[in-house]
């Protein structure tokens, strides 16, 4: 089974770059998890080449947010969001249940610049986590996604300089300390502990990209049940398209 999540900041731009059709007539991944799509319909957009399609956009609010999964064979069961009006409105998770596990498409908001959405996220990871914590009693968990945090200064070009910024606080950081000591595993790490791997660089400086100076905010994580399966796992750096690199996981 092998799984690939990308932020795409909206399907359109990355559909008239070709990007997402190459990804899904390759027919490599069982699962595609995409992020911040921001569209209300995906036929209209891309055609899916025979995979299920999942759709989750804001009740709310146009042009924004949203995430989709696709699927190569149809899940047992399909569940949107997390249970909780305040976060589903913004169309922030799908999750398939598959035979031996569930995947958690997921895009956490971001506390932005002035943090003035910082306690809004908190509370929103704190109920992912409870309605994962739900899931997990029946079986294991793979979730993917944009977690729009850096997690450790492993994780961030200059962490000195970001210190206490959007993505980079206290909190958020500690939200991750506390979901690993819950017994869910950064894959990635299980396979590499270096610095210097990145998976979003800022469009603001055009250089960013080009230089490294980027930050991991994308990441697969699985519940403890799992670790062991976890064969490879990644960042496809190369990937163009997006701000966002796409991370994959291959589960035996």
């Amino acid at each position: 089974m092998k799984i690939i999540s990308w932020n795409v900041n909206g399907l359109r731009s990355v559909a008239r770059k070709n990007e997402i059709q190459k990804i899904i007539k390759a027919n490599e991944y069982d699962v595609i998890l995409l992020q911040e799509t921001k569209i209300e319909e995906i036929g209209k957009v891309i055609e899916t080449n025979g995979y299920f399609n999942y759709l989750m956009h804001p009740s709310t609010k146009k042009g924004y947010s949203g995430v989709i999964t696709l699927c190569k064979f149809e899940p047992l069961n399909i569940i949107y969001g997390i249970g909780s009006e305040k976060y589903d409105s913004e169309g922030r998770v799908i999750t398939v249940e598959l035979k031996d596990y569930f995947v958690v498409n997921s895009y956490f908001p971001n506390s932005r610049r002035d943090l003035s959405r910082l306690d809004f996220k908190m509370d929103f990871n704190e109920k992912i986590l409870e309605f994962l914590e739900k899931l997990r009693k029946k079986k294991p968990i793979v979730i993917g996604g944009d977690f729009n945090v850096a997690h450790t200064d492993l994780d961030i070009a200059r962490p000195r300089q970001n210190d206490g910024n959007a993505g980079f606080t206290t909190q958020e950081r500690g939200f991750i300390d506390k979901f690993i000591q819950k017994g869910y595993v950064d894959t990635f790490r299980i396979f590499n502990k270096e610095s210097g791997n990145y998976s979003w660089w800022t469009y603001l400086y055009k250089s960013a990209k080009e230089n490294n100076i980027g930050w991991r905010i994308d990441y697969f994580f699985v519940s403890n049940e799992l670790k062991n399966k976890i064969k490879s796992s990644g960042i496809i750096k190369n990937q163009e398209g997006s701000d966002h690199a796409p991370v994959f996981v291959e589960i035996r």
